[in-house]
């Protein structure tokens, strides 16, 4: 009688899936340790605000929209209905700097930069920075 030999079991491998999940956990929670440890929150910090503005320093031509509504282009009060009448007596090309305090709210810049008469002006918004003081 011939005996067939038992079948060879399939050598059992070690299942390293549930390791390598393991191991991609951690690292997610220690780079959201981290990350808030480096980037604390910034509660408490004031943003520096212009007062007086160095005029001789600032580009030019600048119109400059004020707090209270009133317009300056170069220094001079301009009204905002003859804004055009005073562009076109500046010599062309030329790059309008419009500088606009970070309070105001978008809508009011968007109204500026959308009038008819700043249509074919190049604009550049212009920013202050305050020195940091020790």
């Amino acid at each position: 009688m011939i005996r067939a030999l038992p079948k060879r079991k399939a050598a059992v491998g070690m299942d390293v899936s549930l390791a390598i999940v393991n191991i991609v956990l951690l690292l997610i929670f220690f780079f959201l340790a981290t990350g808030q440890l480096l980037n604390p929150p910034t509660q408490g910090v004031e943003i520096s605000e212009t007062t007086e503005l160095p005029l001789d320093q600032l580009p030019a031509p600048i119109l400059i929209v004020r707090d209270d509504g009133n317009w300056e282009l170069n220094d001079l009060p301009v009204n905002p209905d003859i804004l055009g009448a005073a562009i076109a007596a500046l010599e062309a090309p030329f790059t309008l700097h419009v500088l606009i305090g970070r309070d105001a709210p978008a809508a009011s810049l968007l109204d500026i930069l959308d009038r008819p008469e700043l249509a074919e002006v190049e604009i550049k918004l212009v920013t202050l920075r305050r020195p940091v003081r020790p």
